[in-house]
């Protein structure tokens, strides 16, 4: 009898479509390190997938008991089991948990013995995705890519700094004090928000306290912004006032304002340019960096010199190849326009895909100047590019392999066929790109968040400095719970009542209150100790900011919050994909409450220390 992983293995060599013998003999053979028992036989074998499998399609799926479609399963036919001489109700015999501990032992043998890395090994690594939201990929029909920061990733310091220079040289011709200033891509990260009212630029935690600020260029102190902000929330549907940093080309505006502020407080600014207040001088800033971007000078010394600015992913064109021959539809949806996007693709695709292919023969579909978030939320146009040089007409229907400007999101749904929660669209803008087309048309989505690399390597190198940090903040709450209870035991005498014990009613008044001293300075000295060593917490990302997921120690930052309800999956970049397979079941892990770690150490719910 065969086991799974020996089956998989007898594929492994020979492949699905392969003709094989069967050697005659009933002892474990070797080939190409991959074990697999051989039955008696000289029959000559051929299997083929199709025929000794079937794909569940959509009009005969259920949902699995996590609510996924099974569409997309594959299941084996009985039948053709015994070309292997495998009984299909034999090979489960046994209790299913011994069954699955062997079969999960094996195959674990066989992904090291065909040098294939596990999916819980690449899960665990800053390659990995991560799921928010469980997503069964078999079921997904058609993946939509957004291009830039997405398909295309560029170097920060290249792509951001020169939009800030062009921006420069426009408030420049507008009159405003740049003599001096640079491109400090560390004063800024994303998922952080801007205060128009106050020039301010803050971190949030899930709910929207702000935990830290800096105003203009200069960070505040925790007492500085406990004042501004203590009654305040961060509410991103205020957009008159708070502007999120959704995506890296948030960079530069978020540099170059914050820069401005200073001149706008030092005085800098002449009054030629009129009353501005920190609101005013955003839209300034917008103005500029919206110019930078319509003169089209920022993005022809891009197209002209792309090595220079893109960071090419040789695997990535290869993840997308693997789902597409996996079945999926693949869709390009991008807000740049044909040349442009053209020109980023080619340079970033084609030399690495086989046969001489181009990046358009990966997509199914391909839209350019989508205008996103738009594209998802309303009804445009739709315009066929019929000519390498753009030329185009109008048209009310895409078809597979056609190349088109505008449209909206309905129209690729009716063109595929697909709806919902049968696409999967990936994109590094939370709003433009996964926000959008979850709330409209419930795609399910995934974010590209290049930084988490650094952010997941950061974190294991500052494990130590946590681990001590923790380590004192327990001790200052033991020592804290036993002072605590010495005032109260102090208060209730002052009032001529028993303390909580016969044993706390009975301490000496001089011990109670040398006690309660010695207490209190080992707090204070805590605090001491305490203190930097949570400021710097984060230090080794960003030493302004700290880290991109958290706001504090233990909690979690507004982009995680963002990420969490609007991302089903997210990752640092799309080659991830390809250490996942289309086929991947991805499920989202247990999330703590406040209470588990309580209900973890108890021995019985009703716990007689506090039922009294």
């Amino acid at each position: 009898m065969y086991a799974a992983a020996e089956v998989l293995g007898i594929f492994a060599v020979h492949g699905g479509n392969a003709s094989f013998s069967i050697p005659p003999s009933n002892k474990m053979v070797k080939n190409n390190n991959i074990r697999f028992f051989a039955k008696t036989s000289s029959t000559l074998c051929r299997c083929v997938g199709g025929d000794v499998f079937s794909v569940t399609p959509s009009n005969n799926s259920d949902v699995d008991y996590l609510g996924q479609s099974t569409k997309g399963d594959l299941n084996v036919k009985l039948e053709h089991l015994e070309a292997f001489g495998i009984d299909g109700h034999g090979a489960l015999e046994g209790p299913i948990e011994e069954v699955a501990r062997t079969e999960a032992r094996e195959a674990e043998g066989l992904l090291k013995d065909l040098g294939i890395p596990s999916p819980s090994s690449s899960r665990n690594s800053a390659r990995g995705i991560f799921c928010s939201r469980t997503l069964n990929l078999r079921s997904i029909s058609a993946i939509g890519y957004d291009m830039d920061y997405t398909l295309v990733h560029y170097n920060v310091m290249a792509w951001e700094g020169r939009a800030y220079d062009y921006c420069m040289e426009n408030l420049r011709n507008m009159g405003f004090p740049v003599d001096g200033l640079a491109f400090d891509p560390n004063l800024v990260i994303r998922g952080l928000v801007i205060d128009k009212e106050k020039g301010n630029l803050v971190k949030a935690d899930r709910f929207g306290y702000i935990k830290r600020a800096m105003h203009g260029t200069k960070m505040l102190s925790t007492r500085a912004v406990s004042e501004m902000y203590g009654r305040e929330l961060v509410d991103l549907r205020n957009e008159s006032r708070w502007e999120f940093l959704n995506t890296l080309f948030s960079v530069s505006e978020a540099v170059a304002y914050m820069q401005m502020v200073d001149k706008l407080d030092d005085g800098a600014i002449l009054p030629d340019l009129g009353p501005l207040d920190y609101k005013g001088l955003y839209k300034a800033v917008g103005k500029a960096l919206f110019w930078a971007h319509v003169e089209g000078r920022l993005k022809s010394e891009i197209m002209s010199k792309p090595e220079q600015f893109v960071e090419p992913d040789p695997q990535l064109p290869l993840a997308l190849l693997d789902q597409k021959e996996a079945g999926k539809k693949l869709l390009l949806i991008t807000n740049s326009d044909y040349h442009y996007t053209n020109k980023m693709m080619h340079h970033s695709f084609n030399r690495f895909l086989p046969n001489d292919m181009d990046w358009r023969d990966l997509f199914d579909i391909v839209i350019v100047s989508a205008r996103k978030p738009e594209f998802f939320q309303t009804s445009h146009p739709m315009y066929e590019v019929v000519t390498g040089e753009g030329l185009m007409r109008p048209c009310f229907k895409a078809q597979t392999g056609g190349l088109y400007s505008g449209g909206c999101a309905q129209m690729i749904e009716k063109s595929l066929n697909v709806h919902g929660d049968e696409i999967l669209y990936v994109g590094d803008h939370i709003y433009t790109d996964v926000s959008q087309s979850k709330v409209h048309l419930r795609w399910r989505t995934a974010l590209i968040c290049r930084e988490l690399e650094e952010e997941y390597n950061s974190l294991i190198d500052s494990r130590g400095h946590r681990e001590s940090l923790v380590e004192l903040i327990n001790q200052k709450e033991v020592v804290g719970d036993l002072f605590n209870q010495l005032r109260l035991a102090l208060q209730r005498r002052s009032k001529d009542r028993p303390a909580q014990t016969l044993a706390a009613t009975n301490m000496n008044d001089e011990d109670l209150t040398e006690s309660m001293q010695k207490l209190l300075i080992v707090m204070q000295r805590l605090d001491e100790k305490i203190a930097p060593m949570l400021a710097a917490d984060g230090n080794l990302f960003n030493s302004r900011w700290g880290f991109l997921s958290r706001a504090d120690l233990w909690d979690k930052s507004h982009l995680m919050r963002q990420i969490e309800k609007y991302a089903d999956i997210y990752t640092s970049r799309v080659s991830n994909f390809l250490n996942y397979t289309p086929f991947m079941y991805f499920r989202s892990q247990e999330q703590n409450l406040a209470h588990d770690s309580y209900s973890h150490y108890c021995s019985h719910p009703n716990n007689d220390e506090f039922s009294s």
